[in-house]
């Protein structure tokens, strides 16, 4: 199997947080590249060593470095649209700016070229009972009776390729209801939502952290036709941002769907049952093995009953309501 290597550029106060991230997300296998270690270590063991190679002390200058490594595949770019999505999270929350410039360099691949790498893993794929969902450079060879879902990934996270997607798209061919209201939390490419809007959703509104999935989501919305009367994309953090809450707050939903990570659901727990009708369905996915219990004890905390829990692979979703 071949691998994409990741890097992300932060500080020696970003190292745990940064790190953190990445396990959320199933990526234990880190590397770290610190200046101030390498340069405490040079000092602390100076009696040993007569020479030290330029190319390194330049290598180590400036920059500390967290690298994980993805499968170059489907489910790999799939993670890599979740780690930039992570990590504008993470920018988002440091008013102090204490863990540097969070950027990310992947190797052998340039941000320009994202969408064609994509076409070498990115294919049609059934989904469920009811879904198709189709890259918009392919055609369907054969007539479908599916509902068709034409997608761009862009630079975020959901296409269907990913464990946690598929699951949340299989409770939402369940739980969506012609007429009913949606919010999409964490949208990534809107592909929840707008597939919701595609099953007979009258309204939908999807919120993310990163501001580039505003642009992504709607543009996936027009390729499937979908009227912008009915589909709202806002930018910003729902927990701690006002203005956010404010517009979310101007409906009460039938179907909550949040395709994150276990520690964001449950700090949204109580925040998701705020904004939903009463008996209304909340959607939870990205949660990785060993971590659904606690999700599991704050859903039930925050006042939810647990319809299903499902798993596929290491990951889990939980649907209550």
């Amino acid at each position: 199997m071949d691998w994409i290597k990741i890097t992300v550029y932060t500080t020696t106060d970003g190292i745990e947080p940064v790190s953190g991230r990445f396990m959320q997300l199933g990526i234990t296998g880190l590397e770290i590249e610190d200046e101030n270690e390498f340069n405490e270590f040079l000092d602390e063991t100076r009696d040993y060593w007569d020479y030290v190679d330029d190319e390194l002390v330049e290598k180590m200058h400036g920059d500390t470095r967290v690298i994980a490594y993805v499968s170059d595949d489907a489910s790999g770019r799939e993670l890599l649209s979740a780690i930039r999505g992570s990590m504008a999270e993470l920018s988002a929350i440091d008013e102090e700016d204490l863990f540097g410039r969070l950027e990310i360099e992947i190797e052998g691949t340039k941000t320009e070229d994202w969408a064609n790498e994509w076409k070498k893993y990115f294919h049609t794929m059934e989904i469920g009972d009811r879904l198709l969902v189709k890259p918009e450079w392919e055609e369907i060879s054969d007539e479908t009776n599916r509902i068709v879902f034409n997608i761009n990934p862009g630079m975020s996270f959901g296409t269907g390729s990913h464990e946690t997607t598929r699951l949340c798209l299989e409770a939402l061919e369940k739980y969506v209801t012609p007429g009913c209201k949606m919010l999409d939390l964490g949208c990534g490419s809107g592909i929840l939502s707008v597939v919701s809007l595609l099953l007979g959703a009258d309204e939908a509104v999807a919120v993310d952290i990163d501001p580039n999935c505003v642009d992504t989501a709607y543009e996936n919305a027009d390729m499937n036709k979908v009227s912008r009367d009915k589909y709202h994309v806002i930018s910003g953090n729902v927990v701690s941002d006002p203005d956010v809450r404010e517009y979310i707050s101007r409906s009460k939903y039938d179907v909550v769907a949040a395709n994150i990570v276990a520690d964001v659901i449950i700090g949204l727990a109580p925040s998701a049952r705020e904004y939903m009708k009463d008996g209304g369905v909340f959607i939870t996915s990205g949660i990785i093995d060993g971590r659904q219990d606690d999700v599991k004890a704050a859903l039930e905390e925050s006042g939810f009953s647990i319809e299903s829990m499902d798993r596929r692979k290491d990951w889990w979703s939980i649907v209550c309501r």
